[in-house]
């Protein structure tokens, strides 16, 4: 349903300017003297009023017109539609990424926190009518962005992901678990977990076991990403010298990432590269897609040029009829 609103309604008290326009005009007119004397006007008293005795008011009502359709114009008259529910396909979608330090070896370029980000975000590009969720784990986890169809701001908190945003560690159950709560209670038909890590669980109170059963229950299907290179990786350190790159070992629990995703119907990869990502999205581009909810809001179309024309048109007639039918006679 189309609805107005006025961007800058606080115009409207101009309005209040017409008041002594008003007064002056009535003032005027009891005020006024005829421009033809005549010694008595009894004998005109009788005579039938024409159309032209009430008219005479038509000009300066015409002005007030005029200017109350410019004051609508200055307030800047709006048109959108209300909300609307509409029904698109989509799968729900939470994605579940290790900021532990360990993220910022670099056997990735620049390192494994970027890549995964930058992939990420490439995949949420492309997937426009899925409902997608953030969460964020090391030593503990949370929720980023709650599911959503608003992919910019969903972009642009993938930027502020960074590592040391919370305590460090590895807590793949908590991040599991988090994620878990943000779908149990959706509508889709597919409900789907990436969980991206590059180490074991080491930290938090639920077990990644734990957490794997209650998404079974939930009916969600997990991927799992291990993430790092076979054997040793360059790492950064800070030392007093500097920052130093040394080499460390790749510990990935990979045991528990393929039963996570063997026991909600997913599948277990392992990241060397860019490439091993985008395998997971592939994957998840042959779910099946469920219809879910959305509602979507109009944008915004500016309505003053109507009210600029009714404006014209009203001034030209009052111009008109001042010089033609309702002129003055010196």
């Amino acid at each position: 349903m189309d609805s107005v609103t006025f961007a800058h309604p606080k115009v409207f008290y101009g309005a209040l300017l017409l008041i002594p326009y008003v007064a002056w005009y009535l003032w005027k007119r009891n005020q006024m003297s005829a421009s033809l004397k005549l010694s008595t006007t009894n004998s005109l008293a009788q005579l039938p009023k024409s159309w032209k005795y009430y008219g005479r008011h038509l000009v300066p009502i015409l002005n007030v017109g005029v200017v109350l359709l410019l004051l609508v114009c200055l307030a800047r008259p709006q048109s959108f539609r209300s909300w609307e529910n509409s029904q698109t396909k989509g799968i729900d979608i939470v994605m579940a990424i290790d900021v532990s330090s360990s993220m910022l070896a670099q056997d990735f370029s620049p390192d494994r926190l970027e890549a995964a980000k930058e992939v990420a975000q490439k995949f949420i590009a492309g997937r426009p009518n899925d409902r997608i969720g953030l969460v964020v784990f090391s030593g503990e986890s949370f929720t980023q962005c709650p599911l959503t169809t608003d992919h910019a701001t969903l972009q642009n908190l993938f930027l502020n992901i960074k590592s040391g945003m919370i305590e460090d560690g590895t807590a793949i159950g908590s991040g599991l678990a988090t994620s878990v709560s943000r779908l149990k209670d959706s509508k889709a038909k597919s409900k789907v977990i990436i969980l991206l890590t590059d180490g074991a669980n080491n930290r938090g109170e639920i077990s990644p076991e734990t957490a794997a059963d209650i998404a079974q229950t939930y009916g969600i299907r997990v991927y799992t990403i291990g993430v790092g290179t076979e054997g040793m990786a360059p790492y950064p350190f800070d030392t007093p010298m500097g920052r130093r790159i040394q080499q460390v070992p790749v510990k990935i629990d990979e045991k528990t990432l393929e039963a996570i995703s063997d026991k909600t119907d997913g599948q277990y990869f392992r990241a060397t590269d860019n490439e091993s990502l985008k395998q997971v999205y592939q994957e998840i581009d042959k779910l099946e897609t469920s219809k879910i909810e959305v509602k979507k809001y109009s944008k915004k179309n500016e309505e003053f040029g109507r009210y600029a024309l009714a404006a014209l048109v009203l001034l030209l007639c009052s111009v008109l009829l001042r010089n033609t039918i309702f002129r003055n006679v010196p």
